[in-house]
């Protein structure tokens, strides 16, 4: 038998002391089974210079420095609750992915989180350092693990959340890459004719001292304008709408809340846009209610991470109401944002006691209702588009040729 000494998390308290086992593996097997959360397992003769690890948290600012990305979270939360998983202990996990990731920045905040659960603070706190990339719900389900004594369940909870919260965005932003591109040439292809173009064709017809068709006059003014001093104030002008937009939107909290309220309300976009909103609010909930995270705290939480305000002012509205003592079905029916499908499903598990469940199920049935929605959405749109783009620069061509087609008529 050999003489172990650990490190670890017990009913969200840190720990430490001794165990015998006949190797390393049976020594984390009894320790799994005591509940106990590993930070770090060595052999005895090991324990040398322990205190000193317990000094300072090493808190070291990323200031100046790269940010780390959303895909590094994700591979790195992966990995962590794998090996969790597998038993290996905390300490070890993260000198592991230390070495084996290759972003400096990620680097640099797990080496802190290591220094710091090395020097006894707890895996919660060490995340809480770093706010700008492991939000609220992350952090309550890493307490929720060490209070529990099941990390690894925990940890693959946040990696479901964190790959379906990126799917979605993966999608929305799909959805709009292709009639974004497409209007984008359009407006390209249509801005050359018009500035480069159109002017051969206007100094062939005053060279033929024809009558022009209304639609070519048209187009014949539209590039002189373009041209000229027009087409700056045009770019000018279109770039100062698009700050002075962004600027309304950050500073001005009525006027953000219109636009948001109308986002919900577009054409195709504002329906897959409800629906992803719908499906993680749920995902958060049903989490959180897992990990024992009371309501009024799950629904402050799930207002936190929202990025719509008209999202956040329901979701307010729905705490406001609980605090009162309202259920959360006659809460969730009194707004308008949620629709009544939503709120039936949440009676469901209020009426059996597996809101947490419930809240899974109802994230489930939204994300293929956004599924549905996004790929419906991309079947309407490319149509639209390839339409779009004949209109204008068929029209185009049509109004340049009119003359001529005129002419022609006249001769023959």
């Amino acid at each position: 038998m050999e003489s172990f000494t650990y490190k670890g998390i017990s009913e969200g308290k840190y720990v430490e002391g001794g165990i015998e086992a006949l190797n390393q593996d049976e020594a984390s097997h009894k320790l799994k089974e005591q509940k106990i959360i590993i930070t770090n397992l060595v052999r005895s003769k090991k324990k040398k210079g322990e205190a000193k690890a317990k000094g300072k948290g090493g808190g070291f600012s990323l200031f100046g420095k790269k940010k780390v990305k959303v895909e590094e979270i994700l591979i790195f939360s992966k990995q962590f609750a794998t090996m969790v998983k597998a038993g290996l202990p905390i300490l070890q996990v993260l000198a592991m992915l230390r070495d084996q990731l290759e972003s400096p920045a990620i680097k640099e905040v797990i080496e802190d989180i290591r220094k710091s659960l090395e020097g006894g603070v707890t895996l919660s706190k060490c995340f809480e350092k770093y706010p700008q990339y492991f939000d609220s719900v992350y952090i309550n389900l890493i307490k929720a693990g060490e209070a529990s004594g099941k990390l690894d369940v925990f940890l693959l909870k946040i990696v479901d959340s964190l790959e379906k919260k990126e799917k979605i965005k993966k999608k929305i932003k799909g959805a709009l890459m292709y009639p974004s591109i497409m209007f984008t040439v359009a407006i390209v292809v249509s801005a050359f004719m018009l500035i480069k173009v159109v002017p051969v064709f206007a100094k062939m017809y005053d060279g033929m001292g024809i009558a022009l068709p209304k639609p070519t006059a048209v187009i014949m003014a539209m590039s002189d304008f373009l041209r000229g001093t027009g087409g700056m104030i045009m770019l000018i002008s279109i770039i100062s709408f698009i700050f002075g937009f962004r600027f309304l939107v950050a500073k001005n909290a009525a006027f953000r809340y219109r636009w948001h309220k109308q986002v919900l309300k577009l054409p195709l976009f504002g329906d897959m846009i409800l629906k992803s909103m719908l499906a993680r609010v749920s995902l958060i909930m049903g989490n959180l209610s897992a990990a024992g995270v009371n309501l009024l705290e799950s629904l402050e939480i799930a207002k936190s991470v929202s990025n719509n305000v008209v999202v956040t002012e329901a979701l307010e509205n729905v705490k406001k109401g609980v605090f009162s003592g309202d259920t959360l079905t006659k809460l969730f029916l009194k707004e308008p944002l949620f629709p009544p499908t939503f709120s039936q499903l949440i009676s469901v598990g209020e009426q059996t006691g597996q809101l947490d469940e419930m809240f899974n199920s109802v994230a489930a049935y939204y994300e293929e209702e956004f599924d549905n929605t996004v790929d419906n959405m991309s079947s309407m749109i490319e149509p639209i588009m390839i339409v779009f783009m004949g209109i204008m620069i068929g029209g185009l061509m049509i109004a340049m040729y009119s003359p001529i087609f005129n002419v022609g008529a006249l001769i023959g």
